[in-house]
């Protein structure tokens, strides 16, 4: 008798230990997660008021795409609301504030994925939309089209009534001073970083999407991996929602985020192990710089980088959230 009781008193301690952990650990209602680029940055050369301002920027996107999910709003409202929030901040590498090519001039590549029903669109190469990650869901909703390019995609944003905005809008002293800098160095050094988001909403609907002024002093015509639909970006229902920042030419030869889809449908991989063996294997293997940020059907994120940093953050309905640039 004094055995079961010693051993009723224990399962009943373990259940007091557990019985938190299992009610802590529900499936959130909504996710989302967020990123501003990846790239080898130091954090003793950057200074204060870089730091805030970039930590305000993501904060400011956050709030933007929860706002919409805690209302029960869409993922793919709150990845377009999300990414035109980045676009319009000056700090980070997509939209205003964006690099300049070799030829000294802005040019913007963006895409979108409703994970619901593998619908995406993308623009590549503009520069006169104001958003290019609303011109990129016009395409997705209201062409036959995947991918528009150039004038062609500036033509069709015009006559969806998107703002076109003068090539100036874009331009800011900071990207035109570090322009001048790396053409008298003749060297590709610079920023080559991206901004993305992805959501899982209370539909249970996943979403992605990416924009990015590309890498600086790149040739002209010059396409990376954000238009491409599963290098940049990949969003299913299935699976996971994926947006990749970094050198984006790794990225279109390893499909990197519809990789990680594939290993989670096919080999049956969580999403951590997914992404961590896509970006910190297989990428560091061929010398691809970057980093990804995910989100699965259940809810659990990833936001590995193989750099020193990524601006990245995160938000969900049961108050978890956080946004980091460094390792913590």
């Amino acid at each position: 008798m004094k055995n079961i009781k010693v051993m009723f008193l224990k399962i009943v301690a373990l259940v007091a230990i557990l019985l938190p952990l299992v009610l802590t650990a529900q499936k959130p209602d909504y996710v989302l997660v967020i990123h501003g680029g990846a790239g080898n940055m130091q954090e003793s050369k950057m200074t204060p008021e870089k730091l805030a301002d970039a930590h305000s920027g993501l904060q400011k996107a956050l709030d933007a795409g929860e706002n919409i999910l805690k209302a029960g709003g869409t993922a793919l409202d709150a990845v377009e609301a999300t990414i035109r929030v980045l676009e319009d901040c000056p700090v980070f590498n997509a939209g205003r504030g964006a690099v300049f090519n070799a030829d000294g001039q802005i040019e913007l590549d963006a895409s979108i994925m409703d994970g619901s029903n593998l619908q995406a669109g993308a623009v590549a190469g503009v520069h006169t939309i104001k958003n290019p990650i609303t011109a990129a869901r016009e395409v997705m909703e209201n062409s036959p089209h995947v991918l528009l390019i150039g004038l062609g995609a500036e033509k069709f944003a015009s006559q969806q009534g998107l703002e076109i905005v003068d090539p100036e809008y874009f331009r800011t002293e900071h990207s035109w001073n570090e322009y001048l800098r790396i053409k008298q160095r003749d060297d590709d050094s610079g920023r080559k970083g991206t901004v993305g988001a992805v959501a899982l909403d209370k539909h249970g609907n996943l979403a992605a999407g990416t924009s990015t002024g590309g890498m600086v002093m790149k040739k002209f015509g010059r396409v990376g991996d954000v238009p491409i639909i599963g290098a940049g970006t990949y969003a299913s229902n299935e699976t996971c929602a994926v947006s990749a920042t970094g050198h984006g030419e790794y990225f279109i030869r390893n499909v990197v985020s519809y990789d990680i889809s594939a290993l989670m449908l096919y080999k049956g991989m969580r999403l951590y192990d997914a992404a961590y063996s896509v970006v910190m294997d297989k990428l560091v293997r061929q010398k691809g710089n970057g980093g990804v940020i995910a989100v699965d059907k259940n809810g659990n994120i990833a936001m590995p980088y193989n750099t020193s940093g990524m601006y990245r953050g995160f938000v969900n309905s049961v108050g978890e959230t956080a946004v980091m640039i460094f390792a913590k």
